[in-house]
């Protein structure tokens, strides 16, 4: 639960952070500026999906592995192989 109420907190930070980028392309901030701000916000999800990521690790992974169902850990462990796929496409 603790880890959700971070999560949720970092999550509006961010939002808030968006809304300020947003005023900044209505008043026609300096580019790199606004640029700056956006790099920002992507660092930012990053470290909120990293969290999550490790939130699953040791929680659902960790329990299909544990499991006695082959097929169960199949899944998660090609759910993190497609995750990771999907994260390093450009």
């Amino acid at each position: 639960m603790i880890e959700h109420k971070n999560t949720l907190k970092r999550l509006k930070t961010i939002e808030g952070h968006i809304r300020g980028i947003q005023r900044m392309v209505e008043e026609d901030a300096y580019c790199i500026d606004v640029i700056r701000q956006i790099n920002a916000v992507q660092a930012a999800l990053h470290k909120v999906s990293a969290q999550i990521l490790d939130a699953h690790l040791h929680s659902c992974v960790t329990t299909a592995i544990r499991g006695e169902d082959p097929a169960e850990r199949e899944r998660v462990l090609e759910e993190i192989v497609s995750i990771f796929e999907a994260s390093t496409q450009v």
